[in-house]
């Protein structure tokens, strides 16, 4: 669906969850998963970036998941810090970040998000 291109995805049960990492899966898109918790002040300083990256780059899956609305999503991770960025492509983690580390967080959306943009109008 168009009209979930450029936004981040906040997932709040583990089948939603589930659901968009079947279906980035199948159409071999990027995802990126922003693990963050209400509580957590550079969770909500990087969380304004984090809609920005997905505006700019509309072929990558971001979401969102709550680590204590999710906690058995975060356990199936290991997430023991917030905010935690993972880099999933083909339902494998290819990248890590911790910590609301803006340049190294779109440092490794462009490394990783690259290859994406040529097969997105395909």
């Amino acid at each position: 669906m168009a009209a979930e291109e450029g936004v981040v995805i906040a997932c709040h049960t583990k089948d939603e969850f589930d659901a968009q990492m079947k279906k980035a899966e199948e159409t071999k898109k990027l995802v990126v998963i922003d693990f963050t918790a209400s509580w957590c002040g550079p969770c909500r300083f990087i969380a304004p970036v984090f809609v920005e990256y997905a505006k700019k780059y509309p072929h990558i899956v971001f979401l969102k998941v709550d680590v204590d609305e999710l906690k058995e999503v975060a356990a199936e991770y290991k997430i023991e810090a917030m905010p935690t960025f993972l880099f999933i492509k083909e339902g494998k983690t290819i990248q890590t970040v911790v910590g609301a580390r803006k340049e190294e967080l779109q440092a490794n959306i462009e490394k990783h998000g690259a290859g994406a943009v040529a097969t997105a109008s395909a």
